[in-house]
């Protein structure tokens, strides 16, 4: 896949308000290579948009990304100004939002809205741009898409709208594309209809997309790797099938065990992960995780766990990682 077009070094985000500072985002690391599909995942608060937020300037006071590095083909775009950032979103790197009518402006039409995208970012004509924007509609699977391109969002289904979206991300044919949950507020069928669309544009375009989700089930269709966020931290990252089949992390284990199954019991009662998430104003001093996991121990409360290595292309966060055939977790 040739070097990363993105590497992501120990990125923190925080937010300072009356009650304290929230650190949104703590030493984040990963990177990604071009035509690479990343999922970012984790329950809700974990910092999983945060993180996207931030790849992109997008924090607004009182956030801020107060460490790290952002480096995005070869260069660092935590020391780009406001303007150059402008003309990076957009044209390298695209956002597709969770809610497609708060993307879409319902006062301009679908062409309209294409067209401004198109204008602001490539050189193409009036006429080429209309030509581009049939195109993109058409390749998203709008029906009709000349027809269409004089709809209102309004006028379009919630599966439609997130089609519309996208193709307004792939305008200008970015390198990296961020999605934020970007199939939540669709129901199943139309879910997996986007999945498919995103993973077959991904791959035609050769372009890079972070799926950021609070579903494994997601990104295990679509992904070639996996990032697992718990407060803030990435506590563990793989190639996607290692990761599904031998989650390392007892959270990634607990994730997985809660996905509703087929095959399963009526009877049974589905699994679920004892507790919440602790809040960030009142971390606990050890493992953050701890207070949740079944095989959290004395080492675990005494302070948080490094990140480390545990081979084929896999990382984990844990001092008593989940160990297969071996009969549980250990103190090493």
């Amino acid at each position: 896949m040739g070097e990363f077009l993105l590497e992501v070094k120990n990125l923190h985000t925080e937010f300072r308000l009356f009650r304290g500072t929230v650190k949104a985002v703590d030493g984040v690391d990963f990177t990604l290579r071009e035509g690479e599909i990343l999922g970012i995942v984790g329950e809700s608060g974990g910092g999983k948009s945060v993180t996207g937020f931030s790849l992109l300037g997008l924090i607004d006071p009182p956030g801020r990304v107060s460490a790290g590095e952002v480096i995005f083909r070869g260069e660092n775009l935590l020391e780009k100004s406001e303007e150059e950032m402008r003309a990076i979103r957009g044209r390298e790197i695209s956002m597709i939002f969770q809610d497609p009518m708060t993307s879409l402006n319902p006062l301009h039409t679908v062409g309209r809205q294409i067209d401004e995208m198109l204008a602001l970012h490539t050189d193409l004509k009036p006429g080429e741009r209309r030509l581009r924007a049939v195109e993109l509609l058409g390749e998203v699977g709008i029906p009709s898409p000349e027809e269409r391109l004089e709809s209102y969002p309004h006028q379009f289904s919630g599966g439609m709208r997130q089609r519309v979206v996208i193709a307004i991300a792939l305008a200008a044919k970015p390198k990296l594309i961020i999605a934020d949950e970007p199939t939540t507020a669709l129901d199943v069928t139309v879910q997996a209809q986007i999945l498919a669309l995103m993973e077959g544009l991904v791959k035609k375009s050769g372009s890079a997309l972070i799926l950021i989700t609070h579903d494994l089930a997601v990104v295990s269709e679509i992904t070639h790797r996996v990032a697992v966020m718990y407060c803030g931290r990435i506590v563990e990252e793989g190639p996607t099938e290692a990761l599904v089949k031998t989650p390392l992390h007892h959270y990634t284990k607990g994730l997985l065990e809660s996905i509703p199954r087929m095959a399963g019991s009526r009877t049974a009662r589905l699994p679920q992960i004892p507790g919440m998430a602790p809040s960030l104003f009142d971390l606990p001093p050890g493992c953050a995780f701890a207070p949740r996991c079944p095989a959290a121990g004395e080492l675990c409360l005494a302070g948080p766990p490094p990140m480390v290595e545990a081979g084929g292309g896999r990382r984990v966060r844990c001092f008593r990682p989940v160990l297969y055939g071996e009969g549980g977790g250990s103190d090493g």
